[in-house]
């Protein structure tokens, strides 16, 4: 039964179903506005793969980050009427067989801006200042035995002036190339990324590659993007670059960043991204002998206040389909 309360839609009565809430939250959410959409959902932590089906079970709006709701599931669920992502990536979903079964599709989007900007600008400064190795120099006995106040076994550069070339100028990407120029004085550089229209003010990825001393990836993984950075776009880049991937793991060819690291161009590598997460064991860039190499497990996007505007977002998006509205909907 839909109800008004304090001018806000909410169904007591409606079955819904968050399947990998712990993607989410780490027991520091508000969940007050998705409680008064949909007092009775509920909040599943994790759902392994073989629990799925028997979890949605007539259930009428779904709610997941990363867990598959293909066709067969759409199709057994004659309840369904809701899905909704915790993320802005729809891949999956069979969008498709959504459409046929008149099941709604909506995400979340614009939500993480500010979390990869600063994310991007710390492994930046991380590569540039190199905080970690001169640490290390101050407690184990190294800075004790200098003969000088200063220690400069690490070079430091300053990034006034320097090109950060962006890969994916959209919501993200401008915010970033906007931080860099406001706080660090970089020069940004765009690029016309493959399957993309092309733009007369952007350059080639190759120019791109060529040019920039930073390369920042923030464009989607689609057919035309798939090792869009591979061995021979990495022997394009210079030797004291670096590139950092906040994007998806699959626009890199991990083997060839591998390789290309030890070889010594580009100069470093900020991941964030892989192509399977969890990774798999036999991921090349997990060999911890790679020179130059940073992998944080998918965190660019996870600042609290991230997560609590996508919480958030997820339940507007309920509410407004259950007023009869279309917000953010992609099916």
């Amino acid at each position: 039964m839909m109800k008004q309360r304090t001018g806000r839609v909410y169904c007591a009565a409606v079955r819904a179903v968050f399947l990998d809430f712990a993607t989410l939250n780490r027991g520091d959410l508000d969940l007050s506005r998705l409680r008064a959409v949909v007092p009775q959902i509920t909040l599943h932590e994790v759902t392994p793969e073989g629990r799925i089906d028997e979890r949605i079970v007539d259930a009428e709006i779904i709610v997941t980050n990363k867990l598959r709701i293909t066709r067969e599931r759409i199709a057994r669920n004659a309840s369904l009427r809701l899905i909704v992502l915790a993320a802005t990536g729809t891949d999956n979903v069979d969008l498709e067989a959504a459409r046929e079964r008149g099941v709604a599709v909506c995400n979340v989007r614009n939500y993480c801006t500010t979390s990869v900007m600063q994310h991007v600008l710390a492994v930046l400064l991380h590569f540039t200042h190199r905080p970690s190795e001169f640490g290390r120099l101050a407690v184990d006995g190294s800075w004790a035995r200098s003969p000088q106040f200063t220690m400069l076994n690490y070079p430091i550069r300053e990034l006034s002036g320097r090109i950060l070339g962006i890969v994916g100028y959209g919501t993200l990407g401008r915010a970033v190339g906007d931080a860099a120029r406001a706080a660090l004085g970089m020069e940004v550089r765009i690029a016309n990324r493959p399957g993309a229209p092309a733009a007369a003010d952007r350059l080639s990825l190759d120019q791109l590659l060529a040019q920039a001393d930073v390369v920042s990836l923030h464009c989607p993984l689609t057919a035309a993007t798939r090792n869009l950075i591979a061995a021979r776009e990495l022997a394009l880049m210079k030797p004291d670059s670096l590139l950092i991937n906040t994007a998806r793991g699959g626009l890199i060819d991990a083997a060839a960043l591998a390789a290309a690291l030890r070889a010594g161009r580009p100069g470093a590598a900020a991941i964030d991204v892989l192509t399977q997460e969890p990774p798999v064991e036999s991921n090349p860039l997990l060999d911890p002998t790679v020179p130059n190499l940073l992998v944080t497990p998918h965190i660019a996007w996870s600042a609290f206040e991230a997560r609590q505007r996508c919480l958030d977002q997820i339940a507007a998006n309920v509410e407004e389909f259950l007023r009869g509205g279309s917000r953010n909907r992609v099916v």
